[in-house]
C-alpha cells in the first residue's frame, strides 16, 4: 500500500506542475521555451530559499522529474561544489550534478534523429 501512496503522491505533484505549465501555455502569451526556462529558474529559486526540498521529500519523482527538478539538481550541485571547492564550485557544480541527465538527453536525441526522418512543413 505504501508504494501505491508514493506513486499517487508523485502523480499528483507532477500533474500539478504540468497543469501549471498548461495553464501558462493556454492563458498567457509566453512561448513554450520561456515557460521551460521559467520552470528551471523556479526550481533553482525555490531550492535556494528552502521551499523545494520539502516538496522533493514529499513527492519524490513527482518533483524531481519535471523541469523544476532539473533546477533543483543544478542548485544542489552548486551548493555541494561550493562547500567542497569554494568559488570555483559555482562554475562546476551544476554541470557535475546534472551531467548524466544532459548526456542522456543528447544521446537519445541523437539516436532518435538516426531512426526518424523529419519532413519539411
Amino acid at each position: 500500500m505504501s508504494c501505491f501512496i508514493d506513486c499517487l503522491t508523485a502523480f499528483a505533484v507532477g500533474g500539478l506542475l504540468c497543469l501549471i505549465g498548461q495553464i501558462l501555455i493556454d492563458y498567457t502569451k509566453l512561448t513554450p521555451a520561456r515557460i521551460l526556462v521559467s520552470y528551471v529558474v523556479a526550481g533553482v529559486f525555490l531550492t535556494a530559499i528552502g521551499i523545494y526540498e520539502p516538496i522533493v521529500d514529499f513527492a519524490g519523482a513527482g518533483a524531481t522529474v519535471p523541469l523544476t527538478g532539473f533546477g533543483y539538481s543544478l542548485a544542489k550541485g552548486v551548493e555541494k561544489a561550493v562547500d567542497e571547492y569554494g568559488f570555483i564550485g559555482v562554475l562546476t557544480g551544476g554541470l557535475t550534478a546534472t551531467s548524466a541527465g544532459i548526456t542522456a538527453a543528447i544521446l537519445f536525441g541523437y539516436i532518435a534523429s538516426l531512426i526518424f526522418k523529419s519532413d519539411d512543413k
